[in-house]
């Protein structure tokens, strides 16, 4: 394999020099120590390049010295000075004849990607690749050396790969499997995991390919928090920790947090959580949580308060639910004017959504009462009812909307009044009607 070698050197070291001056900066090393380098970059590269042509890993063996003093010299030689260095130092480890050997090497390989984001940055992706390194490498007995270091990568604020999540959330549940924390980490890290993969669908909404795969990590993160997710087990794990420390705003926020993502929010904690951070750090958020507590016991008028102050404040993505909450709090009151009101704004919130004119409907069709100077015993209601659902289904033909909707229009429209009746009442098919009562909608009359 020297051979080789020999006969490509001259070449290499030749059209290396010519570049020497320009590449002095990239390369991180000065003019006389990048000069002292050429020779090993070209040994390097061609012992690379007979890899690469005949997967033979003793050339990656023989790439070692030269690797490792390009590395130490010149370490923005390349980008590829890393990649392919892992390669070299994989190849190495997998031929260590002691396991003393096969640790100094592992060593180097996460001393290598320290140099590399020292010099490249990337720190994030680098780490989390440091952790998966680790894993692979040393499996259970790294678990604490790369536990900590998918928490450290996640937790650096910058974009990491969703995939990475995936992993922080397996290597979460064996480092609390194992002994070394309590399930709390579990939920807390599974709370971590979900927001970053949330933020991550909704910045690639638009590339089907890349939202796919973002679902399926967060179904990836959902099958691994599945074991622990569960209201009763979110109660023991949280519940003892609440007792303890009431008044914690930090924890108060991670239990109502995740209860409410889990769906748990009829149970005690919830309630008693939620009143504790209203009350600590008032909030458009902690409004929010108080009118759906509030909702779900039924106490109607206290949810309204609190929705009313949370649709001052909450984000455009919120709104829409909690003008929605509002408008069930107010009909929940019997209020239907208001309710109509706050429908109509969650209407406007999410142009996209066909449930607030369904709610709509629904509150029609209950108020023939209020329409009964129609002259046709109230039914008037329903023509309105029916308009709000053929609505809701122009805004929204997803098909759980359509089939929703159908269904209502069937019941109400069996409801119109009989064309005789309609008769009598001055009535015909098609003329225009304005619907009696707080309703006052301007529709269409049709018969049965």
């Amino acid at each position: 394999m020297k051979t080789i070698k020999t006969l490509t050197m001259g070449i290499c070291l030749t059209a290396m020099s010519f570049a020497a001056t320009a590449q002095t900066r990239d390369w991180g090393c000065d003019d006389d120590v990048m000069q002292a380098t050429l020779e090993s970059v070209s040994l390097y590269q061609e012992d690379v390049k007979q890899w690469k042509a005949s997967k033979d890993s003793r050339y990656l063996e023989e790439a070692y010295p030269y690797w490792k003093t390009i590395v130490s010299n010149c370490p923005r030689q390349s980008k590829n000075l890393y990649i392919n260095g892992a390669n070299i130092l994989k190849t190495k480890i997998s031929k260590a004849q002691t396991a003393a050997e096969r640790d100094t090497l592992i060593a180097e390989l996460m001393h290598m990607y320290d140099i590399r984001i020292a010099n490249y940055g990337e720190a994030a992706k680098f780490t989390a690749t440091k952790a998966m390194e680790l894993e692979n490498l040393k499996k259970d007995e790294g678990l604490k050396d790369y536990y900590a270091l998918y928490s450290e990568a996640v937790n650096m604020g910058d974009e990491l790969e969703a995939g990475y999540l995936v992993k922080y959330m397996e290597a979460t549940i064996n480092y609390v499997r194992a002994g070394f924390a309590e399930p709390t980490l579990v939920v807390d890290n599974y709370d971590i995991a979900s927001d970053k993969l949330e933020a991550e669908l909704q910045k690639n909404a638009a590339d089907s390919v890349k939202a796919a795969t973002i679902r399926g990590y967060i179904a990836g993160v959902e099958a691994a928090f599945s074991p622990y997710a569960s209201c009763e087990q979110l109660v023991d794990i949280y519940g003892k920790k609440f007792d303890a420390d009431p008044e914690n705003v930090d924890l108060l926020k991670k239990i109502t947090g995740i209860m409410k993502r889990k769906r748990c929010t009829d149970q005690p904690l919830f309630f008693q959580a939620t009143e504790n951070l209203y009350r600590l750090e008032p909030s458009a958020s902690t409004a929010m949580l108080m009118g759906q507590m509030c909702l779900s016991k039924k106490q109607y008028s206290k949810a309204v308060e609190y929705l009313s102050d949370a649709v001052k404040g909450v984000s455009a993505k919120d709104k829409y639910i909690a003008y929605l909450y509002l408008g069930h709090a107010y009909n929940g009151m019997k209020s239907y004017s208001a309710a109509r009101s706050a429908y109509n704004n969650a209407a406007e919130a999410d142009m996209t959504k066909g449930e607030p004119y369904r709610m709509i409907a629904m509150l029609y069709a209950s108020s023939t009462g209020s329409a009964s100077e129609d002259n046709v015993g109230g039914r008037s209601a329903y023509w309105a009812a029916v308009d709000k659902l053929q609505r809701s289904k122009s805004v929204d033909p997803s098909p759980e909307n359509v089939e929703a909707c159908n269904s209502l229009i069937g019941r109400y429209s069996a409801h119109f009044p009989k064309q005789e009746d309609a008769f009598m009442a001055g009535l015909v098919n098609g003329q225009r009607f304005t619907i009696p009562g707080w309703i006052g909608e301007s529709t269409t009359v049709r018969t049965r």
